[in-house]
């Protein structure tokens, strides 16, 4: 067989798995491992490869690091009456912030990839199979032997809101600084990281390192009030972060009932290095930042079907925005407030109409709906 035949070869087991080291190509190839390199340094120089993390040029993925887990969702059936039986309804979904993001942008047409721990479980591999069917790389994950996946139990109202949640999610502990630094390459040539905070506040700390050295747009969304603590004292390095009012008054240490105050908490993140900060606060609308100043948009008015999975909609649909190189975060966060409103609109934690020309729609110059304003008065 010839040395073209062999270098052909062996990108095809590249296309097929990015993640391939080159010891499994050197046995997959019955070729030594210089050889393998060798090969593989003609691909980089014909452009067939960019790098060492073996990605192809129009591949160019968002990796989305953090929870993948199987969601359980109780909703009464009438008002509910505490501390009594109610009866209600019982579902089961497929949920975890990161990966409710993968599905968002997947479903809007970006290429999308999900670090993330599975246990060996029925639940991981339909997590799995799922995630693959949509379209999300998933070869990069943790697989546990010792570890059931991660799951998250909702109760809601009678009208689709949460009145509270339950969380098993201690496996996303072992995605560790020496994990994250195991999947560099392929975080390295990511277009865009967006993590949540399941991971542990080291592991927080690497992908703010990574974000300074490989230029790689980080965004960090929360995910609750406790898990606030997971975010690192300094931000330098990252590009967006993405929280609500409770999780800022968390960080900040106190209270933020008027606009004021929320100016002055997202200053304090931006001294600390972050560069942007969004704000959601439910069905009222977002706060974003603007240099120093801080800007509003009103939520769409919709009807309510199911809270579960909106704030991911509406991050996704922001990440969407940043991907297509647009800074402007009030375009972002208009994209972010319709996805969001689809999604409450939905039964499901994705809303399954969901579609890149929906966001297409949405222009710069489109101040149809919702308008912004710049906030200085007090709105409370």
């Amino acid at each position: 067989m010839t040395d073209s035949s062999k270098k052909e070869q062996l990108y095809q087991l590249i296309r097929a798995n990015p993640f391939i080291s080159q010891q499994d190509l050197a046995v997959e190839l019955r070729l030594s491992r210089s050889a393998v390199a060798g090969h593989i340094a003609g691909l980089i120089r014909e452009r067939r490869l960019l790098g060492r993390a073996y990605v192809l040029p129009d591949k160019r993925p968002v990796m989305c690091i953090g929870a993948a887990n199987l969601d359980r969702k109780l909703r009464t059936i009438a008002t509910m009456q505490l501390g009594t039986s109610n009866p209600a309804t019982a579902e089961e979904v497929y949920g975890g912030v990161a990966r409710n993001i993968a599905e968002n942008l997947a479903r809007l047409n970006l290429p999308t990839a999900l670090l993330t721990a599975l246990g060996d479980d029925g639940a991981g591999r339909s997590l799995q199979e799922h995630a693959e069917s949509a379209g999300i790389d998933t070869r990069g994950s943790l697989k546990l032997q010792d570890a059931a996946t991660g799951t998250y139990t909702a109760i809601l109202d009678d009208k689709g809101e949460m009145v509270v949640a339950l969380a098993d999610m201690a496996l996303y502990d072992r995605i560790t600084p020496d994990f994250l630094l195991s999947r560099a390459p392929q975080r390295a040539a990511a277009a865009m990281t967006v993590a949540d905070l399941n991971l542990p506040a080291d592991s927080i700390t690497v992908l703010l390192e990574s974000a300074r050295t490989d230029n790689v747009p980080l965004v960090i969304v929360a995910v609750s009030q406790p898990k606030m603590a997971r975010l690192p004292a300094q931000l330098h390095g990252l590009r967006l972060l993405i929280l609500n009012r409770g999780e800022l008054e968390t960080r900040v240490g106190r209270a933020l009932p008027t606009e004021a105050d929320v100016r002055a908490a997202c200053n304090e993140l931006q001294a600390q290095g972050a560069q942007d900060v969004i704000v959601t606060c439910g069905s009222q609308g977002v706060y974003h930042t603007r240099g120093q100043a801080l800007v509003w948009l009103a939520a769409h008015q919709v009807h309510v079907v199911d809270v579960t999975g909106a704030g991911d909609g509406f991050s996704a649909a922001v990440c969407w925005s940043l991907y297509q190189g647009s800074a402007d975060l009030t375009l972002a966060c208009r994209r972010g407030l319709k996805v969001a409103a689809m999604t409450l609109e939905s039964p499901e934690t994705v809303s399954p109409v969901l579609a890149a020309d929906v966001l297409d729609e949405i222009h710069d110059f489109d101040m149809s709906q919702p308008f912004e304003t710049l906030l200085f008065p007090n709105k409370g």
